[in-house]
């Protein structure tokens, strides 16, 4: 099967459902709020979004090892039909498939961890307080003082799944989610820091645990995705019950002389 659009959400869940938690972006974005800031393609049973709700394009393309040569197929049919310029999240060894047309710059190796122990969440004393649309103010401060430049959507607020912790009034930690779908029983954790103050005290980890448990009822994987040298994060994650299931690269794709 050639490369072609796809807009059966049917469909789309159940190729990316053979792999919840790899697919759990995806899957998220099949929901209502994400649903008309995407486009869809596939070729046989994989699968390339490009989600147009940021400031730039995004393309997630996300495949197994015995996947990959059927991925990598994908993009080299979809190469001439993306935007000029984009930003990907591919697993690794994808991008080489782009070079004929981008130039291809490394934007860092991350992890996608998920929640496989809840168990070890009940070691972490949970604390934090649901946020709303009254707080973006000061989740706006806490990030541009803790986590410039990270990638947060205000509408995700409406979810009732950001938890945040204030000390003496003042928001110092907090921890959200990028994706958060009852529908297809999935959630991606994101957009989690501690003020630079207030670090080194465990309270991005409580609200990771509060959040956790918000999530519990309405969804069966609990996703995240991590920096692969941002040690101190990932240690966080393993301590509250994550486990490492793949890796993958970000990049920056800009057509031009290579």
């Amino acid at each position: 099967m050639p490369v072609r659009a796809e807009h059966d959400r049917a469909v789309l869940a159940g190729l990316l459902r053979r792999d919840p938690v790899l697919h759990a972006y995806q899957l998220g974005d099949l929901d209502d709020f994400f649903w008309p800031y995407t486009s869809w393609f596939r070729r046989d049973e994989q699968v390339a979004l490009l989600y147009h709700g940021a400031a730039e394009p995004v393309l997630l393309v996300f495949a197994a090892d015995r996947d990959r040569s059927t991925a990598t197929a994908l993009l080299d049919e979809l190469a001439p039909v993306l935007p000029a310029r984009l930003y990907a999240h591919l697993s690794p060894g994808l991008e080489r498939a782009l070079t004929g047309r981008y130039v291809v710059s490394p934007a860092g190796e991350h992890l996608r961890m998920a929640l496989t122990d809840p168990g070890r969440l009940a070691g972490v004393t949970a604390s934090g307080e649901v946020l709303d649309g009254a707080d973006l103010p000061a989740l706006r401060a806490l990030y541009a003082a803790a986590y410039p430049g990270n990638w947060f959507d205000p509408r995700m607020l409406d979810t009732g799944h950001y938890v945040g912790v204030r000390e003496h009034g003042d928001l110092v930690a907090v921890a959200g989610v990028h994706v958060w779908s009852p529908t297809y029983r999935v959630a991606a954790l994101g957009n989690v820091t501690t003020h630079p103050r207030a670090r080194g005290r465990g309270l991005a980890g409580a609200a990771v645990a509060a959040l956790c448990a918000r999530l519990r009822d309405s969804v069966d994987h609990v996703t995240l995705n991590v920096r692969a040298d941002n040690t101190a994060a990932v240690r966080l994650y393993e301590r509250l019950g994550f486990t490492r299931v793949a890796r993958f690269g970000e990049h920056t794709l800009t057509t031009g002389p290579r």
